[in-house]
């Protein structure tokens, strides 16, 4: 027989390495965008550029990890058409968060990348037939209005780059939305591979027109950091949802403000003013409410 007990213990012991694999996945989201941040503001590296040796050095180390264990085989996709779709809002998103990067502060980006759970709550009622009740489209209602206090419209310290963020959100909500799509039809390998294949595909070609090497050891270590932090980021986060499920995780993703915050204030000497936290405060309760009434 099965001691319960035993496999209490490892349900738990699940659970908590799953919560950790989540909290360290937000911690290596921050290290991709300031990572890409420095090299976009310190060298003026192309965007183009930046994309493209991103998802490079992703392709590369997600092909040293699973083409070894699964040969070329793994490379074969059941939905190509959907994956290919997924593959564009994730480069769309990365390309517009880059551009976004390169004139607001890292913690703004981050508070504005929280409202992705909503706008997924909102999209996936036309995509996914799924149904929302009133509880919900107040949350995301609150949501979006917390997004207001956080880019400020109409005031003194407004920028219009904060669009390019917004428009990354968007772009990011469609790919995750395209995730759930493809969720039992291909496998986590296929689907990064692909991602990252084709991005970096359709990016090189382009970043050679304007390519611009680092002048110090340290911009080839964060040049190499960028794409290690974007891969761990997406491991860890994948492996996650495999030990615990998603809807006791989606809250731990919110430490990223955290992380961002220190990050921004040590390394790019950005200091938050306080309606920046006003703002992410509101957009983490409505995701948190809207998480909250799933789970129910």
């Amino acid at each position: 027989m099965t001691d319960p007990d035993k496999h209490t213990t490892a349900n738990t012991q699940n659970v908590g390495l799953g919560i950790g694999l989540m909290l360290l996945a937000a911690g290596m989201s921050t290290g991709l965008s300031a990572s890409a941040k420095w090299l976009l503001s310190e060298i003026a590296m192309p965007v183009v550029q930046v994309v493209a040796l991103r998802y490079l050095v992703h392709f590369l180390f997600t092909a040293t990890v699973f083409l070894p264990r699964h040969g070329f085989e793994i490379l074969r996709s059941r939905a190509p058409v959907q994956l290919l779709l997924r593959s564009v809002f994730l480069v769309l998103a990365t390309v517009l968060n880059f551009l976004a990067l390169k004139s607001l502060p890292l913690t703004l980006t981050t508070a504005i990348m929280f409202a992705i759970p909503i706008a997924i709550t909102l999209l996936s009622v036309p995509i996914l037939g799924e149904r929302i009740g009133i509880h919900r489209i107040a949350a995301v209602l609150a949501g979006f209005a917390g997004v207001l206090v956080i880019v400020q419209p109409g005031s003194a310290t407004f920028q219009p780059a904060v669009f390019l963020s917004v428009g990354a959100v968007i772009a990011a909500s469609l790919y995750y939305v395209m995730t759930r799509k493809l969720a039992g039809v291909d496998r986590n390998a296929s689907i990064q591979l692909w991602s990252s294949g084709l991005a970096a595909l359709c990016f090189l070609p382009f970043s050679f027109l304007t390519w611009t090497w680092p002048e110090t050891a340290t911009g080839y270590v964060i040049l190499v950091s960028m794409g290690l932090f974007g891969a761990f980021s997406h491991i860890a986060s994948t492996e996650a949802h495999r030990l615990a499920e998603a809807s006791l995780l989606a809250p731990f993703g919110y430490a990223q403000i955290i992380t961002a915050t220190i990050v921004g204030v040590l390394v790019f000497e950005e200091i938050p003013i306080p309606t920046t936290y006003i703002g992410c405060a509101i957009v983490v309760l409505s995701g948190i409410y809207i998480w909250w009434r799933e789970r129910r």
